[in-house]
Protein backbone atom coordinates (compact mmCIF):
# COMPACT_ATOMS: atom_id res chain seq x y z
CA UNK A 1 0.00 0.00 0.00
CA UNK A 2 1.58 3.42 -0.93
CA UNK A 3 1.10 6.08 1.30
CA UNK A 4 0.64 9.63 -0.25
CA UNK A 5 2.82 12.53 0.48
CA UNK A 6 1.63 16.24 1.20
CA UNK A 7 3.29 17.44 -2.18
CA UNK A 8 -0.26 17.84 -3.35
CA UNK A 9 -1.17 20.33 -0.46
CA UNK A 10 1.27 22.62 -1.10
CA UNK A 11 0.96 26.15 -3.06
CA UNK A 12 3.37 28.42 -4.39
CA UNK A 13 3.65 32.11 -3.25
CA UNK A 14 4.97 34.94 -4.75
CA UNK A 15 7.21 36.98 -2.61
CA UNK A 16 6.27 40.02 -0.88
CA UNK A 17 6.54 43.73 -2.69
CA UNK A 18 8.77 45.77 -1.09
CA UNK A 19 7.00 49.02 -2.66
CA UNK A 20 3.86 48.13 -0.39
CA UNK A 21 6.25 47.42 2.84
CA UNK A 22 7.27 50.76 2.67
CA UNK A 23 3.92 52.56 1.85
CA UNK A 24 2.52 50.71 5.29
CA UNK A 25 5.80 51.94 7.13
CA UNK A 26 4.96 55.27 5.47
CA UNK A 27 1.36 55.76 6.43
CA UNK A 28 2.00 54.63 9.88
CA UNK A 29 4.67 56.86 10.24
CA UNK A 30 2.75 59.83 9.16
CA UNK A 31 -0.30 58.99 11.29
CA UNK A 32 2.11 59.06 14.50
CA UNK A 33 3.59 62.34 13.08
CA UNK A 34 0.15 63.90 13.40
CA UNK A 35 -1.31 62.13 16.27
CA UNK A 36 1.93 63.90 18.24
CA UNK A 37 0.94 67.24 16.87
CA UNK A 38 -2.42 67.28 17.85
CA UNK A 39 -1.47 65.82 20.91
CA UNK A 40 1.44 68.49 21.46
CA UNK A 41 -0.30 71.36 23.34
CA UNK A 42 -2.19 68.99 25.51
CA UNK A 43 1.04 67.16 26.16
CA UNK A 44 2.73 70.67 26.72
CA UNK A 45 -0.63 71.48 29.34
CA UNK A 46 0.23 68.59 31.45
CA UNK A 47 3.55 69.35 31.71
CA UNK A 48 3.42 73.18 32.04
CA UNK A 49 0.52 72.86 34.22
CA UNK A 50 0.30 73.48 37.87
CA UNK A 51 -2.93 72.10 39.05
CA UNK A 52 -5.75 70.58 37.61
CA UNK A 53 -9.44 70.88 38.42
CA UNK A 54 -12.68 69.14 36.90
CA UNK A 55 -14.62 71.50 34.44
CA UNK A 56 -17.83 70.43 36.90
CA UNK A 57 -16.25 72.31 39.43
CA UNK A 58 -16.23 75.83 37.46
CA UNK A 59 -18.00 78.70 35.68
CA UNK A 60 -17.49 79.75 32.65
CA UNK A 61 -18.54 82.76 30.76
CA UNK A 62 -17.70 84.27 27.22
CA UNK A 63 -16.18 88.23 26.63
CA UNK A 64 -19.12 90.12 24.79
CA UNK A 65 -19.59 93.47 23.47
CA UNK A 66 -22.32 95.58 23.81
CA UNK A 67 -24.42 97.69 25.81
CA UNK A 68 -23.36 97.94 29.13
CA UNK A 69 -25.81 99.58 31.70
CA UNK A 70 -24.78 99.90 35.28
CA UNK A 71 -27.51 99.14 37.85
CA UNK A 72 -28.19 98.10 41.98
CA UNK A 73 -30.73 96.32 43.19
CA UNK A 74 -32.15 96.84 46.45
CA UNK A 75 -35.08 96.23 48.18
CA UNK A 76 -37.69 98.52 48.91
CA UNK A 77 -40.58 99.14 50.55
CA UNK A 78 -43.97 100.77 49.90
CA UNK A 79 -44.82 103.74 51.78
CA UNK A 80 -47.91 106.52 51.45
CA UNK A 81 -46.56 108.84 49.29
CA UNK A 82 -48.83 111.49 51.07
CA UNK A 83 -48.99 110.76 54.99
CA UNK A 84 -49.70 113.36 57.08
CA UNK A 85 -49.51 113.64 60.94
CA UNK A 86 -51.85 116.12 62.56
CA UNK A 87 -50.19 117.43 66.16
CA UNK A 88 -52.42 119.12 69.35
CA UNK A 89 -52.25 123.02 68.38
CA UNK A 90 -53.66 123.68 72.10
CA UNK A 91 -53.15 122.46 75.72
CA UNK A 92 -56.75 120.65 76.59
CA UNK A 93 -59.03 117.14 76.09
CA UNK A 94 -58.97 115.18 73.04
CA UNK A 95 -61.87 113.72 71.53
CA UNK A 96 -61.47 111.36 68.56
CA UNK A 97 -64.66 111.17 66.01
CA UNK A 98 -62.84 107.94 64.14
CA UNK A 99 -60.78 105.17 64.71
CA UNK A 100 -57.79 103.49 63.18
CA UNK A 101 -58.23 102.00 60.17
CA UNK A 102 -61.66 104.54 59.12
CA UNK A 103 -61.91 105.94 55.79
CA UNK A 104 -62.17 109.65 55.44
CA UNK A 105 -62.51 112.30 53.02
CA UNK A 106 -60.72 115.32 52.63
CA UNK A 107 -62.11 118.17 55.17
CA UNK A 108 -63.72 115.71 57.20
CA UNK A 109 -63.90 116.13 61.27
CA UNK A 110 -61.28 113.27 62.80
CA UNK A 111 -61.04 115.12 66.11
CA UNK A 112 -61.50 117.90 68.50
CA UNK A 113 -59.71 119.09 71.43
CA UNK A 114 -61.24 120.94 74.44
CA UNK A 115 -59.26 124.24 75.07
CA UNK A 116 -60.97 126.21 77.73
CA UNK A 117 -57.61 128.93 78.04
CA UNK A 118 -57.63 129.50 74.67
CA UNK A 119 -61.50 129.69 74.46
CA UNK A 120 -61.67 132.01 77.25
CA UNK A 121 -58.75 133.96 75.79
CA UNK A 122 -60.59 134.67 72.62
CA UNK A 123 -63.57 135.73 74.35
CA UNK A 124 -61.34 138.05 76.61
CA UNK A 125 -59.82 139.50 72.91
CA UNK A 126 -63.01 139.79 71.29
CA UNK A 127 -64.26 141.87 74.41
CA UNK A 128 -61.35 144.25 74.17
CA UNK A 129 -61.81 144.56 69.97
CA UNK A 130 -65.56 145.53 70.73
CA UNK A 131 -64.13 148.19 73.58
CA UNK A 132 -62.13 150.02 70.80
CA UNK A 133 -64.50 150.06 68.50
CA UNK A 134 -67.39 151.55 70.87
CA UNK A 135 -64.05 154.04 71.79
CA UNK A 136 -63.00 154.55 67.88
CA UNK A 137 -66.13 155.90 67.40
CA UNK A 138 -67.04 157.73 70.17
CA UNK A 139 -63.92 159.48 69.13
CA UNK A 140 -64.83 160.40 65.52
CA UNK A 141 -68.03 161.71 67.40
CA UNK A 142 -65.90 163.91 69.62
CA UNK A 143 -64.08 164.67 66.76
CA UNK A 144 -67.45 165.89 64.68
CA UNK A 145 -67.87 168.56 67.87
CA UNK A 146 -64.83 169.60 68.29
CA UNK A 147 -64.78 169.87 64.49
CA UNK A 148 -68.16 172.03 64.66
CA UNK A 149 -66.91 174.14 68.03
CA UNK A 150 -63.79 175.31 66.16
CA UNK A 151 -66.01 176.16 62.88
CA UNK A 152 -68.48 178.13 65.46
CA UNK A 153 -65.35 180.09 66.94
CA UNK A 154 -63.98 180.63 62.99
CA UNK A 155 -67.16 181.76 61.68
CA UNK A 156 -68.03 184.30 64.93
CA UNK A 157 -64.43 185.83 64.25
CA UNK A 158 -65.24 186.30 60.50
CA UNK A 159 -68.59 188.39 61.50
CA UNK A 160 -66.37 190.60 64.54
CA UNK A 161 -64.21 191.20 61.61
CA UNK A 162 -66.48 192.44 59.00
CA UNK A 163 -68.16 194.06 61.81
CA UNK A 164 -64.49 195.63 62.40
CA UNK A 165 -64.15 196.53 58.79
CA UNK A 166 -67.77 198.55 58.55
CA UNK A 167 -66.83 200.63 61.31
CA UNK A 168 -63.58 201.11 59.81
CA UNK A 169 -65.21 202.55 57.02
CA UNK A 170 -67.33 204.63 58.61
CA UNK A 171 -64.68 206.05 61.12
CA UNK A 172 -62.36 206.86 57.45
CA UNK A 173 -65.74 208.85 56.20
CA UNK A 174 -66.32 210.50 59.55
CA UNK A 175 -62.79 211.39 60.12
CA UNK A 176 -62.75 212.95 55.87
CA UNK A 177 -65.46 215.14 57.65
CA UNK A 178 -63.97 215.74 60.77
CA UNK A 179 -66.87 214.20 62.55
CA UNK A 180 -64.68 212.04 64.70
CA UNK A 181 -61.83 212.72 66.82
CA UNK A 182 -58.75 211.54 66.20
CA UNK A 183 -58.33 209.26 68.93
CA UNK A 184 -62.29 207.74 68.07
CA UNK A 185 -60.34 206.89 64.22
CA UNK A 186 -57.65 205.33 65.59
CA UNK A 187 -59.35 203.04 67.72
CA UNK A 188 -61.58 202.10 65.00
CA UNK A 189 -58.33 201.08 63.13
CA UNK A 190 -57.92 199.09 66.63
CA UNK A 191 -60.58 197.57 66.38
CA UNK A 192 -60.23 195.93 62.87
CA UNK A 193 -56.64 194.96 63.27
CA UNK A 194 -57.50 192.97 66.74
CA UNK A 195 -60.62 191.58 64.57
CA UNK A 196 -58.42 190.19 61.80
CA UNK A 197 -55.60 188.99 64.56
CA UNK A 198 -58.87 186.59 66.03
CA UNK A 199 -59.68 185.28 62.62
CA UNK A 200 -56.37 184.29 61.65
CA UNK A 201 -55.83 182.40 65.17
CA UNK A 202 -59.33 181.13 65.38
CA UNK A 203 -58.71 179.88 61.60
CA UNK A 204 -55.08 178.36 62.54
CA UNK A 205 -56.49 177.01 65.74
CA UNK A 206 -59.93 175.05 63.83
CA UNK A 207 -56.67 174.03 61.66
CA UNK A 208 -54.50 172.34 64.27
CA UNK A 209 -57.69 170.66 66.10
CA UNK A 210 -58.57 168.57 62.97
CA UNK A 211 -55.22 167.44 62.40
CA UNK A 212 -55.05 166.57 66.18
CA UNK A 213 -58.53 164.90 66.15
CA UNK A 214 -57.56 163.42 62.76
CA UNK A 215 -54.03 161.68 64.66
CA UNK A 216 -56.26 160.55 67.76
CA UNK A 217 -58.44 158.62 65.69
CA UNK A 218 -56.21 157.12 63.56
CA UNK A 219 -54.24 156.18 66.49
CA UNK A 220 -57.27 154.65 68.09
CA UNK A 221 -57.58 152.71 64.42
CA UNK A 222 -54.06 151.59 64.63
CA UNK A 223 -54.87 149.54 68.11
CA UNK A 224 -58.42 148.52 66.72
CA UNK A 225 -56.51 147.35 64.01
CA UNK A 226 -54.12 145.31 66.27
CA UNK A 227 -56.71 143.90 68.31
CA UNK A 228 -58.50 142.62 64.90
CA UNK A 229 -55.32 140.66 63.89
CA UNK A 230 -54.99 139.35 67.52
CA UNK A 231 -58.53 138.30 67.40
CA UNK A 232 -58.39 136.82 64.15
CA UNK A 233 -55.09 134.30 65.06
CA UNK A 234 -56.98 133.22 68.14
CA UNK A 235 -59.86 133.17 65.95
CA UNK A 236 -57.63 130.49 63.89
CA UNK A 237 -56.30 129.04 66.66
CA UNK A 238 -59.34 127.90 68.15
CA UNK A 239 -61.08 126.65 64.76
CA UNK A 240 -58.00 124.41 64.91
CA UNK A 241 -58.74 122.65 67.67
CA UNK A 242 -60.92 120.76 65.31
CA UNK A 243 -59.14 118.57 63.47
CA UNK A 244 -60.04 117.72 59.53
CA UNK A 245 -58.56 115.05 57.61
CA UNK A 246 -56.39 117.12 54.42
CA UNK A 247 -56.21 114.60 52.18
CA UNK A 248 -58.49 111.70 51.52
CA UNK A 249 -57.32 108.11 53.05
CA UNK A 250 -57.49 105.80 55.80
CA UNK A 251 -56.88 106.70 59.82
CA UNK A 252 -53.30 105.59 60.85
CA UNK A 253 -52.76 104.93 64.37
CA UNK A 254 -54.33 106.69 66.93
CA UNK A 255 -51.34 108.33 69.28
CA UNK A 256 -53.31 108.86 72.44
CA UNK A 257 -55.81 107.64 74.02
CA UNK A 258 -59.72 108.95 73.69
CA UNK A 259 -60.48 111.59 76.42
CA UNK A 260 -56.73 112.19 77.56
CA UNK A 261 -54.70 115.19 78.08
CA UNK A 262 -52.73 116.25 75.39
CA UNK A 263 -49.80 118.88 75.00
CA UNK A 264 -49.14 121.40 72.57
CA UNK A 265 -47.66 120.29 69.27
CA UNK A 266 -48.01 116.35 70.82
CA UNK A 267 -48.53 113.94 67.76
CA UNK A 268 -52.20 113.04 67.72
CA UNK A 269 -52.81 110.72 64.56
CA UNK A 270 -52.03 110.25 61.22
CA UNK A 271 -54.09 109.84 57.62
CA UNK A 272 -52.61 108.02 54.77
CA UNK A 273 -53.64 108.66 50.90
CA UNK A 274 -53.60 105.06 49.62
CA UNK A 275 -53.90 107.21 46.11
CA UNK A 276 -49.82 107.68 45.60
CA UNK A 277 -47.26 105.30 47.02
CA UNK A 278 -43.26 105.66 46.54
CA UNK A 279 -40.87 103.00 47.25
CA UNK A 280 -38.40 103.61 50.16
CA UNK A 281 -35.13 102.00 49.62
CA UNK A 282 -31.97 101.51 51.73
CA UNK A 283 -29.02 102.04 49.88
CA UNK A 284 -25.37 100.51 50.37
CA UNK A 285 -23.27 103.27 51.48
CA UNK A 286 -20.78 102.26 48.97
CA UNK A 287 -22.98 103.38 46.22
CA UNK A 288 -24.08 106.98 47.77
CA UNK A 289 -21.30 108.95 45.55
CA UNK A 290 -22.89 107.46 42.30
CA UNK A 291 -26.27 108.43 42.78
CA UNK A 292 -28.59 111.14 41.88
CA UNK A 293 -31.98 112.39 41.62
CA UNK A 294 -33.84 111.84 39.01
CA UNK A 295 -31.82 108.59 37.76
CA UNK A 296 -34.22 105.93 36.14
CA UNK A 297 -35.36 102.42 38.17
CA UNK A 298 -37.33 99.41 37.87
CA UNK A 299 -39.98 98.30 40.27
CA UNK A 300 -40.68 94.34 40.08
CA UNK A 301 -44.43 93.25 40.81
CA UNK A 302 -46.07 90.80 40.08
CA UNK A 303 -43.52 89.53 37.08
CA UNK A 304 -44.20 93.19 35.43
CA UNK A 305 -41.53 95.84 35.17
CA UNK A 306 -42.44 99.53 36.25
CA UNK A 307 -40.42 102.32 35.40
CA UNK A 308 -39.84 105.02 38.52
CA UNK A 309 -37.61 107.78 38.97
CA UNK A 310 -35.42 108.46 42.00
CA UNK A 311 -36.62 111.54 43.47
CA UNK A 312 -34.85 111.78 46.70
CA UNK A 313 -31.58 110.95 48.37
CA UNK A 314 -30.78 111.44 52.11
CA UNK A 315 -27.67 113.48 52.97
CA UNK A 316 -26.91 111.24 56.17
CA UNK A 317 -25.83 107.58 56.39
CA UNK A 318 -27.75 105.40 59.04
CA UNK A 319 -26.44 101.76 59.80
CA UNK A 320 -23.73 102.19 56.49
CA UNK A 321 -26.72 102.87 54.29
CA UNK A 322 -28.37 105.98 52.85
CA UNK A 323 -32.49 106.33 52.61
CA UNK A 324 -33.64 107.25 49.29
CA UNK A 325 -37.22 107.67 48.03
CA UNK A 326 -38.51 106.00 44.27
CA UNK A 327 -41.81 107.21 42.79
CA UNK A 328 -43.33 105.61 39.87
CA UNK A 329 -43.12 107.26 36.53
CA UNK A 330 -46.63 106.81 36.11
CA UNK A 331 -49.72 106.79 38.53
CA UNK A 332 -48.77 103.80 41.18
CA UNK A 333 -50.11 100.36 39.83
CA UNK A 334 -53.01 98.51 41.79
CA UNK A 335 -52.86 96.33 44.56
CA UNK A 336 -50.17 98.25 46.24
CA UNK A 337 -50.03 97.52 50.22
CA UNK A 338 -48.55 100.22 52.80
CA UNK A 339 -45.05 97.92 54.12
CA UNK A 340 -45.07 96.00 51.12
CA UNK A 341 -41.59 94.93 49.96
CA UNK A 342 -40.54 95.03 45.91
CA UNK A 343 -37.46 94.56 44.48
CA UNK A 344 -35.97 98.22 43.08
CA UNK A 345 -33.22 98.07 40.60
CA UNK A 346 -31.41 101.75 40.11
CA UNK A 347 -30.15 102.59 37.09
CA UNK A 348 -26.91 104.07 38.06
CA UNK A 349 -24.85 104.20 34.43
CA UNK A 350 -25.39 103.71 30.81
CA UNK A 351 -22.50 102.90 28.31
CA UNK A 352 -22.68 102.03 24.17
CA UNK A 353 -20.34 99.12 22.34
CA UNK A 354 -18.60 98.03 26.37
CA UNK A 355 -16.07 95.15 26.03
CA UNK A 356 -17.80 93.24 29.24
CA UNK A 357 -17.98 89.75 30.86
CA UNK A 358 -20.64 88.00 33.39
CA UNK A 359 -19.83 88.92 36.91
CA UNK A 360 -18.63 86.55 39.08
CA UNK A 361 -16.27 85.78 42.26
CA UNK A 362 -12.96 86.13 40.27
CA UNK A 363 -13.56 89.28 40.36
CA UNK A 364 -12.91 89.29 44.55
CA UNK A 365 -10.24 86.46 44.06
CA UNK A 366 -8.07 88.19 41.83
CA UNK A 367 -9.27 91.66 43.18
CA UNK A 368 -10.58 92.27 39.74
CA UNK A 369 -7.01 92.29 38.24
CA UNK A 370 -6.58 88.80 37.45
CA UNK A 371 -8.66 86.18 34.75
CA UNK A 372 -8.00 82.36 33.99
CA UNK A 373 -8.25 82.36 30.60
CA UNK A 374 -9.51 78.81 28.82
CA UNK A 375 -7.48 77.83 25.88
CA UNK A 376 -6.49 74.06 24.71
CA UNK A 377 -7.83 72.85 27.95
CA UNK A 378 -6.30 74.38 30.26
CA UNK A 379 -6.77 77.58 31.95
CA UNK A 380 -3.76 80.37 31.77
CA UNK A 381 -3.49 83.20 34.23
CA UNK A 382 -3.86 86.69 32.47
CA UNK A 383 -3.69 90.12 33.37
CA UNK A 384 -6.79 92.36 33.41
CA UNK A 385 -8.06 95.49 34.10
CA UNK A 386 -11.60 96.05 34.96
CA UNK A 387 -13.57 99.23 35.03
CA UNK A 388 -17.69 99.26 36.02
CA UNK A 389 -19.68 97.24 37.55
CA UNK A 390 -23.30 95.94 37.41
CA UNK A 391 -25.48 93.40 39.38
CA UNK A 392 -24.63 90.95 36.32
CA UNK A 393 -21.64 92.28 34.32
CA UNK A 394 -18.19 93.61 34.75
CA UNK A 395 -16.63 95.87 32.13
CA UNK A 396 -13.46 95.03 30.55
CA UNK A 397 -10.61 97.61 29.76
CA UNK A 398 -7.99 95.74 29.20
CA UNK A 399 -6.79 92.37 28.69
CA UNK A 400 -9.25 90.45 27.38
CA UNK A 401 -10.84 90.14 23.83
CA UNK A 402 -14.12 89.45 22.76
CA UNK A 403 -14.95 85.68 22.01
CA UNK A 404 -12.64 84.56 24.81
CA UNK A 405 -13.84 81.98 27.22
CA UNK A 406 -12.77 83.15 31.34
CA UNK A 407 -13.62 81.24 34.63
CA UNK A 408 -15.83 83.43 36.96
CA UNK A 409 -15.84 81.50 39.15
CA UNK A 410 -13.83 81.92 42.51
CA UNK A 411 -9.88 81.30 41.71
CA UNK A 412 -8.64 81.13 45.18
CA UNK A 413 -8.16 77.26 44.84
CA UNK A 414 -5.26 77.70 41.97
CA UNK A 415 -3.16 78.99 44.73
CA UNK A 416 -1.98 81.58 42.08
CA UNK A 417 -0.96 79.00 39.20
CA UNK A 418 0.00 80.21 36.07
CA UNK A 419 -1.49 77.11 34.04
CA UNK A 420 -4.13 75.27 35.42
CA UNK A 421 -5.04 71.93 33.54
CA UNK A 422 -8.97 71.08 33.10
CA UNK A 423 -10.34 67.86 33.07
CA UNK A 424 -13.63 66.89 31.94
Amino acid sequence: MKISDTSGQDVVLAPKSKNKTYLLISLAALSVLIFTIWLMPTLSNWSNAEASISTQRLRLATVTQGDFVRDLSVQGQVVAAVSPRLYSTAQGTITFEVDAGDQVSKGQILATIDSPELTNQLKQEESSELSLKMGLDRQRIQAKKQALENQKSVDMAKVALTAADREKRRADAAYKTSAISQIDYEKAQDELENAQLVYQHAVADADLNKESLSFEIQTMQLQLDRQTLLVAELTRKVSELTLRSPVDGLVGNLAVEQKNQVAKNQPILSVVDLSEFEIEVAIPESYADDLNIGMDAEIALNGETHLAKLITISPEIENNQVIGRVRFANHSPAGLRQNQRLTTRILIEHKSDVLMVQRGQFLESGNGSIAYVISNGAAHKRRIHTGARSLASVEILDGLQRGEQIIISGTDQFQGAETVLIND
